[in-house]
């Protein structure tokens, strides 16, 4: 085997150190944020297990590699070779063959690089264990929440429930978007009724490196620690499923080009991740008493997400307030940002799914994709989207890219995607339509 070509060597508590020169030494002061907001700020109504802390722990880890080490100092300026070594309290459980295996497998399929993954064990104490909040009442359901139309849409749907146990939102903050992220989380509480929601802020910002460059741009396991996030604070409620909702259309995430194969797109919700993070889970977690990662949403595509969402009661301005760019403001250059781009792949699909719910999109967007001024590099999306809706899309196309885990059907999944394609064709209908009428298809 090549020997890899990055060794990353997570620090664990007092005088934990590789002793190797080879290992490049990171810990929690790779993140922005002061340990205590991850550790010991969150009003938990309970105890954190070790395996949850654990599984956290790596997940932080997997993530400041993924964001030090540049694709671009490659050959094909994209795969890498990693090899971490993570320290685990519940050493004898993250040893397992089937857990190194389906991590690094995990990995490897968010990732698109070849990882090596060991544990050791993690001795002493040093971290500030979660405060308790014995009164805090305790929720009956745990969901990730980042403002998009997914996940408010299930929030909103959910807060409807007759339920007197709260409904929990773990909210990961986007960087300058705070404010909208808060704004769309009080549409949801409006639609609350007897059942309370509650929202748990996280944010995990990684600093820089020491050298002058910029951090490697894209970051294809951030969703796996947004996700181990909630899964800690799911534990610490006594809850047994993490709900991600993503709609099926973008967890599939079929590749519009060759070039976009495997982790070129992103796959953080795919049934195949879920499927090796329910595995890793099911190992560390207890067996029976692990906590299990579903997404909701997966059989339905972006419009009937939204057309969900309004059945909830989300009015079109609300479902519209929502973000969904894949390149939101921190990830852009140049000045001030509006939250959604307009003209990348999941602004489009965002785009088509508001036409396919509400009839038309009024978004403030920075650009509209069919405008003749953008950019060669603006308009990719845009023109390997019509390219592909163009083209033939079976059964073997749904197959070949990502292999779906054994109790998902191929057949369910290219009805889905054919769905999700006549959303699309609609969009660029309209397009069509605007140009030669002055009909209005979003700003």
């Amino acid at each position: 085997m090549t020997r890899p070509g990055h060794f990353f060597w997570w620090r664990g508590h007092h005088a934990d150190r590789s002793g190797d020169g080879r290992w490049t030494e990171v810990g929690e002061e790779a993140f922005q944020e002061d340990e205590r907001r991850i550790t010991g700020r969150h009003r938990l109504p309970g105890p954190v297990p070790d395996w949850a802390e654990d599984l956290f722990r790596v997940a932080r880890a997997a993530f400041i590699v993924d964001k030090y080490v540049r694709r671009d100092g490659g050959r094909d300026r994209w795969a890498r070779h990693v090899r971490l070594s993570g320290p685990v309290t519940e050493y004898g459980r993250w040893r397992s063959g089937t857990v190194r295996d389906d991590l690094a497998g995990l990995f490897q399929l968010l990732t698109g690089d070849a990882w090596e993954i060991e544990f050791r064990p993690l001795t002493g104490h040093g971290v500030e264990e979660a405060l308790d909040f014995p009164e805090e009442p305790r929720a009956s359901e745990v969901a990730l929440f980042s403002g998009g139309l997914d996940s408010t849409s299930w929030a909103a749907a959910r807060s409807r429930v007759e339920d007197s146990r709260p409904l929990l939102l773990v909210m990961f903050r986007e960087i300058g978007l705070l404010r909208q992220q808060r704004q769309v989380y009080s549409a949801v509480e409006r639609l609350s009724g007897a059942r309370p929601v509650m929202l748990l802020p996280m944010s995990q910002t990684p600093r820089g490196d020491g050298s002058p460059l910029r951090l490697e741009t894209s970051s294809r396991t951030r969703g796996l620690l947004y996700a181990s996030g909630a899964v800690r604070a799911a534990t610490a409620h006594g809850v047994a499923t993490v709900h991600v909702p993503e709609n099926g259309q973008l967890a599939l995430n079929p590749p519009l080009t060759p070039a976009r194969s495997a982790a070129c797109s992103t796959r953080s919700v795919h049934p195949r991740t879920l499927a090796l993070l329910n595995s890793v889970l099911g190992v560390v977690g207890e067996g029976a008493g692990a906590v299990t990662v579903v997404n909701p949403w997966g059989w339905l595509t972006k419009g009937e997400v939204c057309a969900a969402g309004k059945a909830a009661g989300l009015t079109p301005s609300e479902l519209e307030s929502t973000l969904s760019c894949g390149k939101p403001p921190a990830r852009r250059k140049g000045g001030p940002s509006l939250a959604n781009c307009g003209v990348c792949f999941p602004c489009l699909v965002r785009r088509s799914g508001l036409l396919h719910a509400n009839g038309a999109d009024r978004t403030p967007y920075e650009a509209a994709p069919w405008e003749d001024h953008l950019s060669l590099r603006r308009g990719e999306d845009w023109r390997a989207l019509r390219r592909w809706l163009l083209g033939s899309y079976g059964l073997t196309d749904v197959i070949t890219d990502t292999p779906l885990p054994p109790d998902v059907a191929p057949t369910a999944a290219l009805e889905l995607i054919e769905r999700g394609r006549g959303e699309l064709a609609r969009l660029f209908e309209l397009a069509a339509a605007r140009r030669f009428s002055g009909e209005t298809v979003g700003p």
